[in-house]
């Protein structure tokens, strides 16, 4: 089969799927395209509400990774003051 066969074939099945569309249409075009807008509108905001659950969900988990790391980045830092402690100690017992 050729392109332009197959090209002919699609060009008539949408011209052909436009046309029932139209004539079986259950409203009017201008209440599809208000229903359309107004479902448009509700699945933005849905979006918009679960993409902020997200960004804070994340928030929190930031918050909480770095509230551990500095927790624990403090406790090292003690322990590195206490060796340098213990080795002052003992250079100082080997003088």
């Amino acid at each position: 089969m050729s392109s332009g066969k197959v090209l002919l074939g699609l060009l008539a099945g949408i011209a052909v799927g436009a046309t029932l569309g139209i004539l079986f249409a259950p409203e009017k075009g201008s209440s599809t395209r208000i229903k359309l807008s107004k479902k448009s509108v509700a699945y933005a905001e849905e979006l918009e509400e679960k993409f902020n659950d997200f960004i804070e969900s994340l928030t929190e988990k930031f918050e909480s990774t770095k509230e551990d790391l500095l927790h624990k980045a403090e406790k090292g830092f003690h322990k590195a003051e206490g060796w340098v402690e213990n080795a002052e100690e003992m250079v100082k017992k080997t003088k």
